[in-house]
């Protein structure tokens, strides 16, 4: 347990040992049960020595009734002390699982794509079935071996040098599982997180593979992924395996050299015939430990490995600290100089972006493919931190306020929609468990897709299925914007909401994004097509990364589409070199 657990302080580590007080209890119970183990060396000692040369009925009666008692009492302690492990690992999975989740959402908003997908929960369930296993048996038995050993010694030296002698080969042959099993182990993980991010990503595009004819490559791909985790983890196991046997095998002959000792000892008649067993068992017994502590030691690495990799992701996102809460946003929404890079990236992809809307206006944004609207929008709304500069609600920056609070005043509709499994009701409602029926029913009238969900076979409580499947992309697409408008956030942002829509869809788009703006929010609203800007009142336009012109709709228009023409309104104009002109 020492080893898994480490020496330095880390939130696993205060996990662990938060179940002190039942670890404490396993290590007594370990110690009754290690001297309960010595009930049949004992045992037989006794019947050999005693019984068979008094030919005594009684005693023999006697020692099988007190043998089997401490036998039951043995069992009982044993399943208690399983049961604890089992446990520990349950509230050690209890005590992290929501912070684990947690970080598996934030990771690739820190790192991108690069990220090791859902491995932290796997982390955690390696933990967690390491911990319910005998494995941790085995680390609370071996500090009892001296005592085994010990015992063998005041039976006769020759047979405690025996019984050391296997203790030395056996715990050199643990060392020398833990040096080879590392690697092999690590390997093995690793190819394991590779085959599994290439199935889930297949899944998730299983049309564009079927219908591209795509699915025999991706079939061969995964089996290349799949035959090298094969030969990974069999390398992993040969090892364990391989090395399990050898113990195992060494165990048995030590078992019979102790017997060959104890015979020879009794010729010579230097010891009963009763220590010849119960030296041969009690060596046994005391290289058991090490013979289960090889035989788990896979998972033992593999614990240890989960262990070590969640630290390192906890370390990498701290537990966000509780922060003031702030007065709701109502009046303003800033950008000063903000340039933002993409998670796991260098280059930034916008670049020194200023400009401020008030409560009840509207921002198109538009701009080619890859000029970063969408990276704009993304830290308008929290999700993405700014390389440079703040976006601030009312003066405040949004790190000010932790993403749960946040998510209260910002709607966010993005580019690409997923809804999550449930009814939709509850993906409008964001999952909230006190959500109230007339405010869920308001988004949807707001989005203008009540008349929608009343026509599904079970209204609002139809399932969506997982990812949304049982919608259309344009059904989904309008519950996603419900979602959004769920509960009149100050600050919507709606990233290509038309793209799947169809025109009654765009009507309904344009009358909510003015319904939002009459009742003091600000919307924000990316779009290719002109029909997705006719609710909004300013313009900005991006281009490579960079503020070409922010102003009113029409006057930005005016300017982008006939150059030129004189404006009749003032016009922020930003030239390539960042100067400005008006």
């Amino acid at each position: 347990m020492t080893a898994l657990s480490g020496i330095r302080r880390s939130e696993l580590g205060d996990a662990l040992r938060a179940c002190r007080g039942a670890l404490i209890g396993v290590a007594i119970m370990s110690c009754v049960i290690n001297l309960l183990y010595l009930t049949g060396s004992i045992f037989m000692l006794e019947v050999y020595d005693r019984v068979l040369p008094s030919r005594s009925i009684p005693t023999l009666v006697g020692l099988v009734v007190l043998a089997g008692g401490l036998y039951i009492c043995q069992g009982i302690l044993d399943l208690i002390r399983g049961r604890i492990l089992g446990r520990i690992g349950t509230a050690l999975d209890e005590a992290l699982n929501a912070r684990v989740f947690n970080a598996v959402v934030r990771l690739p908003l820190l790192v991108g794509g690069r990220n090791e997908g859902l491995q932290p929960l796997r982390d955690l369930d390696n933990v967690r079935s390491f911990l319910g296993s005998m494995g941790p048996s085995a680390f609370f038995d071996l500090p009892w071996l001296p005592l085994y050993l010990a015992i063998c010694f005041a039976f006769h030296v020759l047979i405690g040098i025996t019984a050391l002698v296997g203790a030395i080969m056996l715990v050199t042959l643990t060392l020398v599982t833990e040096f080879m099993s590392r690697e092999p182990a690590r390997e093995a993980m690793g190819l394991a997180a590779r085959r599994n991010d290439l199935a889930l990503s297949s899944r998730r595009n299983a049309e564009v593979l079927v219908a591209m004819g795509m699915a025999g490559r991706l079939t061969q791909r995964w089996s290349e992924a799949n035959e090298k985790y094969l030969l990974g983890n069999q390398r992993a196991s040969d090892v364990a395996g391989g090395l399990g046997a050898i113990a195992k095998v060494m165990r048995m002959m030590l078992q019979s050299a102790v017997l060959a000792v104890g015979a020879y000892l009794v010729i010579y008649q230097e010891a009963t015939a009763g220590i010849i067993i119960a030296g041969s068992i009690l060596s046994a017994r005391a290289l058991a430990p090490v013979d289960l502590a090889i035989a788990h030691w896979k998972s033992f690495v593999a614990a240890r490995t989960s262990w070590q990799r969640l630290n390192r992701l906890f370390e990498k996102l701290p537990v966000q600290a509780a922060q003031t809460l702030l007065q709701s946003p109502s009046s303003r929404l800033s950008v000063e100089g903000v340039s933002i890079v993409a998670p796991g990236d260098q280059k930034p992809i916008v670049q020194d972006v200023n400009f401020a809307l008030s409560a009840g206006n509207g921002l198109g944004i538009i701009g080619p493919s890859g000029s970063g609207k969408s990276s704009l929008v993304r830290a308008l709304v929290g999700v993405w931190q700014p390389l440079r500069g703040k976006v601030r609600l009312d003066g405040a920056a949004l790190d000010q306020w932790s993403s749960d609070v946040l998510g209260r005043h910002v709607g966010y509709l993005p580019q690409d929609v997923e809804l999550f499994t449930g009814t939709v009701a509850q993906n409008i409602c964001r999952f909230d468990p006190d959500a109230n029926a007339d405010n869920i029913i308001a988004a949807a009238k707001e989005a203008g897709v009540h008349d929608m969900i009343i026509k599904m076979r079970d209204g609002y409580d139809t399932e969506v299925g997982e990812q949304g499947a049982a919608l259309s992309a344009g059904q989904a697409q309008r519950v996603a914007l419900a979602r959004a408008l769920y509960r009149n956030p100050f600050l919507v942002v709606l990233d290509e909401p038309n793209s799947n829509l169809d025109t009654e869809g765009d009507e309904a788009l344009t009358r909510a994004v003015r319904a939002t703006r009459e009742r003091g929010a600000i919307v924000v609203v990316v779009a290719h097509r002109p029909i997705g800007i006719e609710g909004v009142d300013q313009i900005l336009v991006l281009r490579d990364g960079r503020m070409q012109a922010f102003g009113p709709k029409e006057t930005v228009l005016a300017q982008v589409l006939q150059p030129r023409v004189v404006p009749p309104h003032p016009i922020k104009i930003v030239s390539e070199a960042g100067g400005a002109k008006s």
